[in-house]
């Protein structure tokens, strides 16, 4: 799967395999065999790690924004964002169900739901239809509506 960080692909929903040498924008470079996301003894995150970090940034973060203390923001809220983003920019259902792990492309569609982004813009490429005389031909047409009339 094509990454947004060179050298790097996701395997996995937890796994992130780096190639050679990943170099990140910041200029940190990481080999193959290291870890990306480590709690305080160096070990892998867990998911509640994940949980408790995301957590407090987010606490932290309600100082600057209030809003967000309204929210209900937890990992599976990024993990489907994600998802969702992912469809809106037109990558295939098949690669977003094989990188979040769903083993059921079912399970994948449910992030492919049309979003109102999604559809204003199919609403944007349709046409509307002219048509003379400004009205539609069942409206023109006397004996379709003497039958809707009897319905």
């Amino acid at each position: 799967m094509r990454s947004l960080v060179p050298n790097v692909s996701y395997d996995a929903p937890t796994t992130v395999k780096l190639g050679p040498v990943a170099e990140f924008p910041d200029g940190l470079k990481f080999l193959p065999d290291q870890r990306l996301f480590v709690n305080r003894y160096g070990e892998p995150l867990s998911a509640s790690g994940v949980r408790f970090k995301l957590a407090a940034y987010v606490k932290e973060a309600v100082k600057t924004t209030p809003t967000l203390r309204a929210k209900h923001v937890t990992p599976h809220a990024f993990r489907h964002a994600t998802a969702v983003h992912l469809i809106s920019a037109g990558v295939d259902v098949t690669v977003i169900r094989s990188w979040l792990g769903h083993v059921s492309l079912d399970t994948t569609n449910h992030y492919a739901r049309a979003n109102l982004e999604t559809k204003r813009k199919a609403l944007e490429q349709v046409a509307v239809p002219t048509t003379p005389g400004g009205q539609p031909s069942w409206k023109r047409d006397t004996s379709v509506l003497a039958w809707l009339d009897t319905l």
